[in-house]
């Protein structure tokens, strides 16, 4: 009997797979689809256009009598096949033409479909003002990925039909028209004007696009092509910030990708209400016009930056090059995820560059611990558009990066640019990136992809060491912790040849605190070469290498050195997807700390510090907050600190704030919001009175008071304090409400999280009741969404019903992002209604991916509702032993400090 399509062995994952889903193959194809125009008349008003369809059709086979075509909801009016009217069959989903006469291999058909359509479902978006949102601007927007193109023209809609396409559309003055390829005539009709673009180069359905309003254009270029961009009128400074690289971007990526870019121009399109942040449709991106920055936005988020150069990079991994079918996404969003990576490397730093992967790491390591696991490449799901998650993106980015550690820089672009050239204009599966990084380089890395890319998961290395000093060996212990005790050779373990290295620091010679970031550059692996025992020298500090095989669950590697390493790096250059926990002593903790020259190993070093705890491990963490030359090594040693419970992690945490760099102080005030002292309280108050530079570091304080009041503060170090009183933090929060309306609701959407943490306030709730008007701003209304189900918890029954109600009433509206607001409110309740409310959610959603996140959030109310209360009692009495414990312990190390 064959193996079950739903896979239960998961090791304890949740599946992927949800109730429904089947295997998803390519239709047969009846030919080759070779044009497509499309000739519109959009009526804005009434949301509806009508217009036609004209598919030129080279058939492959003989005899085909019958054709069917991808189209929701449209009204088809007439179908002609070369003129001559058909027969057809039209059930709402599929459009199936009878054909008069049978196809002949090479006599091309032209099929020609008359149909409207009025307020369509998706696929084309129509943003107008109303009484709610009076200054919302007029446009028209489509959205084809996944499979959303046949909800706006009838086609055969599936990415393994490549064709050139035409878009001529008739619109109201003065709004223009946007769409792929070239602007080939505009003609005055009135009080209208007709916009007739060609796209010359093939490309799937998905990524036809039309983009219609009243834009400022600001025009760039790169090599003579046009580069432009399109926004808002009165938001052009913001998109010259936002989007002012593109040209140098083109530039980078068309070097490195061995391939100039493809297409007649580059337009970048920002629309209100987006429900991505970006869509690379050929020639004409598309992006949320949340992604504009005004100039204090442009201070700490580099958000934008990433997202132009990943919809940038689907130039070329996706739109030059077509994945075939949607399970192979990861090959087009890995690279473009990748492509942030190698920006950052570029415009920045390599240590700036290996410290994006590492949060790309922890997105995918979230998702593969709290939500599932799978194969990056599966083609069992219920829609496509499951597929697109932090596997495919953030691990993706992650293994296109250890494809690169392990060919080196020069053959990985070699690999790269082959897989390009080989399949421009053409569509590929995973196998021919395989095929073409053995044809450049001659290796076979089949065996990384089976290990991270067929199958779910990473290895989760625990790490042991001591020292031999009468044999002078150094035994490391590398346990694969993912795999369970008794199956050595089970199907869980991981089997790779990692470089440990062992640093011997000249600290006589240079104090730690006058490290530049220059020192502290690390060779990657291929330049160590894969021979045992190479040398690598920093002006501060010498690693001496080897390179071992790890592939049981528990093995003990010996290495004879001439003296006692200082700190042990494993996996130089840090290029697997892996986690790690290291179980060093102090010391070398300490050292690796202080001396690694990659800033990976040393925040690896930094956590492990933080659970050992202490005050050695506290003023080891303070220093390193303060002397990193590093900005996100300093960020995550400020998260570590706010783990160790002592009072004197409050001193460390403290000189942050001076910090300059803005995401350094951002996580500084996160910190001492989770220390929950009177005194880190008044810091962060006045922090917040005063003001900070920084949108989200305002943002961050607001929120960390409401969680410091809400709770009540650990017993200070001089004396007993109370926590605020509830109404003046209330009121403090309220202000913030009041005066702080600015870039993209960040800083109020911050108080908004404050108020939530008052878990049983009804003064609260009421205010959050009132953010959730139509009316308030999109960003802000949905941060107050999510809120109320985190103030849920702790509420009265007649506060639940208040909440369960307004819920419910939202549940009922059709934009994407409410719709997954309100998802993840009801989610975070302890009541068995929001599960009914979730169930209608998933059942009248238009959206697949709300339908997903509906189902998997009933399973956490059920969760919660089992286990819920009795944990909250559990938990409340243990954040008051641990209070008690932290005052002892302070003193304890105070007086053990003295004494020494």
């Amino acid at each position: 009997m064959s193996k079950s399509y739903f896979d239960t062995d998961n090791n304890g994952h949740k599946p992927f797979e949800l109730p429904g889903a089947r295997p998803h193959y390519n239709p047969d194809r009846p030919g080759q689809v070779e044009h497509i125009f499309l000739n519109l008349s959009l009526d804005i008003p009434k949301q509806s256009y009508q217009g036609s369809c004209s598919i030129r059709l080279l058939p492959i086979r003989n005899g085909i009598d019958r054709l069917t075509l991808d189209a929701v909801n449209l009204n088809i009016e007439s179908v002609q096949v070369d003129e001559v009217p058909q027969n057809f069959d039209y059930d709402g989903e599929q459009l199936s033409i009878q054909l008069s006469e049978a196809t002949q291999i090479g006599k091309r058909l032209l099929i020609a479909i008359a149909y409207s359509v009025t307020k369509p479902q998706r696929g084309i978006y129509f943003i107008q003002p109303d009484k709610h949102y009076p200054n919302k601007p007029t446009q028209v927007w489509t959205q084809g990925e996944d499979e959303d193109s046949r909800f706006w023209f009838p086609c055969f809609d599936y990415p393994g039909q490549l064709s050139t396409s035409e878009i001529r559309v008739r619109v109201p003055n003065p709004l223009v028209a946007i769409s792929n390829g070239e602007l080939i005539d505009t003609t005055e009709d009135g009080d209208y004007k007709i916009y007739h673009w060609s796209q010359q180069q093939v490309h799937p359905t998905y990524l036809m696009t039309l983009a219609v309003g009243d834009f400022a254009e600001i025009r760039d270029e790169w090599q003579g092509k046009p580069v432009t961009y399109y926004v808002e009128k009165g938001r052009e400074e913001d998109a010259k910030r936002s989007m002012g690289k593109t040209p140098r971007m083109i530039e980078f990526l068309s070097q490195k990708y061995g391939y100039p870019y493809a297409f007649p121009k580059y337009a970048q399109v920002c629309v209100d209400d987006f429900i991505f942040g970006g869509m690379e449709n050929t020639s004409t991106t598309l992006l949320t016009d949340r992604c504009l920055l005004d100039e204090r936005a442009a201070l700490d988020n580099r958000n934008t930056e990433s997202l132009v150069v990943h919809e940038l990079a689907h130039q070329w991994f996706g739109d030059l090059v077509v994945i075939k079918h949607w399970s192979h996404a990861w090959i087009k969003e890995g690279m473009a995820s990748y492509s942030e990576v190698m920006w950052t490397e570029q415009e920045y730093s390599p240590e700036e560059a290996a410290y994006y992967r590492l949060l790309q790491a922890s997105r995918y390591f979230s998702e593969d611990s709290s939500r599932y696991r799978r194969p990056m490449v599966t083609h069992i799901y219920r829609e496509a558009i499951e597929l697109y998650d932090r596997h495919i993106y953030e691990k993706g980015s992650c293994v296109y990066h250890m494809i690169r550690g392990q060919l080196g820089d020069e053959l990985f672009w070699q690999a790269i640019q082959t897989f390009i050239q080989d399949n421009a204009h053409k569509t590929v599966e995973t196998v021919d990136l395989l095929r073409a990084i053995e044809k450049a380089t001659g290796r076979n890395l089949l065996f990384l992809f089976d290990q991270y890319v067929y199958r779910g998961g990473h290895p989760d290395f625990k790490l042991a060491y001591s020292w031999d000093g009468d044999a002078n060996l150094a035994k490391i212990t590398v346990t694969q912790t993912q795999a369970a005790e008794d199956k050595n050779g089970s199907k869980d373990l991981f089997d790779l040849k990692i470089p440990i290295g062992f640093g011997y620091t000249q600290q006589e010679e240079v104090k730690s605190e006058e490290l530049g970031v220059e020192t502290r550059l690390i060779a990657s692996v291929q330049e160590l070469g894969v021979k045992n025992n190479s040398q690598i020298i920093t002006s501060n500090s010498q690693l001496k290498t080897f390179l071992v095989r790890v592939n049981e669950r528990e093995q003990s590697f010996y290495f004879p050195l001439e003296n006692k390493p200082q700190f042990i790096s494993f996996d130089m250059g840090n290029n697997y997807l892996k986690t790690v926990t290291l179980e060093y002593p102090i010391p070398e903790l300490k050292a690796q700390l202080e001396f690694d020259p990659d800033p990976i190993s040393r925040i690896y070093a930094a956590t492990a510090l933080a659970k050992k705890g202490g005050l050695e491990a506290t003023i080891a963490l303070s220093a390193a907050l303060k002397n990193d030359p590093f900005w996100g090594v300093r960020v995550e040693v400020a998260k570590q600190l706010a783990q160790i419970n002592l009072d004197q992690t409050f001193d460390g945490l403290v000189l942050g704030l001076k910090d300059k760099n803005a995401y350094v102080r951002r996580s500084v005030v996160e910190a001492l919001g989770q220390i929950k002292t009177a005194e880190s309280y008044k810091i962060v108050k006045g922090l917040l009175q005063k003001g900070d530079p920084s949108y989200y570091v305002e943002a961050t304080a607001s929120r960390a008071i409401g969680a410091m009041s809400a709770t009540g503060f650990a017993y200070a170090s001089t004396n007993l304090e109370e926590k605020p009183k509830e109404d003046k933090v209330l009121k403090l929060l309220k202000s913030v409400l009041e005066k702080k309306a600015g870039w993209n609701e960040v800083v109020r959407s911050g108080a908004i999280a404050g108020l939530a943490e008052f878990k049983t306030s009804e003064a609260a709730l009421n205010v959050l009741i009132e953010y959730t008007k139509l009316g308030v701003p999109q960003p802000l209304r949905l941060a107050t969404i999510r809120a109320l189900g985190k103030i849920s918890v702790g509420q009265s029954p007649v506060n639940l019903e208040r909440i369960l109600e307004k819920l419910t009433e939202l549940a009922k509206e059709t934009f994407f992002l409410t719709q997954v607001a309100v998802a993840a409110a009801l989610g975070q309740m302890e009541i068995p209604r929001a599960v009914g409310v979730l169930r209608s959610l998933a059942e009248q959603t238009a959206d697949g991916r709300v339908r997903r996140y509906a189902e998997e959030e009933i399973s956490k109310v059920q969760k919660n509702i089992g286990s819920e209360k009795t944990l909250r009692q559990l938990r409340e009495d243990f954040d008051q032993l641990k209070q008690q414990n932290q005052e002892l312990r302070s003193r304890l190390e105070n007086l053990e400090a003295k004494s020494k």
